[in-house]
């Protein structure tokens, strides 16, 4: 069997141009050594790779769409050069590849044909936010979207609170920017008045709120998060 490449995850920053702030010596190591790249958004990953210095002229640069309109049967193609024994980068819209991102599953094809999968160290939108939330750090579960309509959603957000008084989990979830007033107003009229609730806006950037309150006090003040990237966490002790 011939020598296969070896995939990178590359963590990119979650907002703004500022990537040599967050990308680890590794990652600054490894990136002038890759001239292939797997991303969610062309776009987005060409100016991260500007701004994290990368060497080499971008058009002669290799870089493959992998994004949630990518079928099953077009992710063995974007394996070829890894199988041709050439290193290649994955890049995620912000933070960390193949969490919360659609490159999950080519990292599960990838172990499937021999790959060796090499994760750097880097910003996690969910880990700053659990970290900075006081909640249970030590059992926790993130639920990625929860459901657009509206009762379903609210039934959902119930057998969340439930699991977390049950479980003494923390629950983790986010929602589309746009919506995410909307959800705020959903979970408001739906948890518990000594449930809590945090709110992780905008993190690593200069904007960045992160509060926890219970949700009798975020009644009381009900911020904007309008179209501002957020990560909801609940936290419900059994009474």
């Amino acid at each position: 069997m011939s020598a296969r490449g070896r995939l990178y995850l590359v963590p990119v920053a979650l907002g703004g141009e500022d990537a040599l702030a967050v990308l680890s010596n590794a990652a600054l190591r490894v990136l002038p050594g890759l001239r292939h790249f797997i991303v969610e958004n062309p776009k987005t990953a060409r100016q991260f790779l500007k701004a994290a210095g990368y060497p080499h002229p971008l058009s002669e640069t290799d870089m493959q769409t992998l994004s949630e309109h990518t079928t099953a049967a077009q992710l063995p193609q974007l394996l070829k050069p890894l199988l041709e024994g050439r290193d290649c980068g994955l890049l995620s819209e912000a933070g960390c590849p193949a969490v919360a991102d659609p490159g999950a599953a080519l990292v599960r094809l990838a172990h499937g044909q021999g790959i060796r999968v090499v994760p750097l160290a880097g910003p996690s939108s969910l880990l700053l936010a659990l970290m900075a939330s006081g909640m249970n750090g030590q059992r926790f579960a993130f639920h990625g979207y929860l459901p657009v309509d509206r009762e379903d959603r609210r039934k959902k957000l119930l057998e969340l609170e439930r699991q977390s008084a049950q479980q003494d989990a923390t629950q983790i979830f986010i929602e589309a920017p746009y919506r995410n007033q909307t959800l705020l107003q959903t979970i408001l009229e739906t948890f518990d008045a000594a449930t809590l609730l945090c709110l992780a806006t905008d993190i690593t950037l200069a904007s960045e709120t992160i509060a926890t309150q219970t949700i009798a006090i975020w009644k009381k003040a009900v911020p904007d998060i309008n179209r501002r990237p957020t990560v909801f966490l609940l936290y419900r002790s059994e009474v």
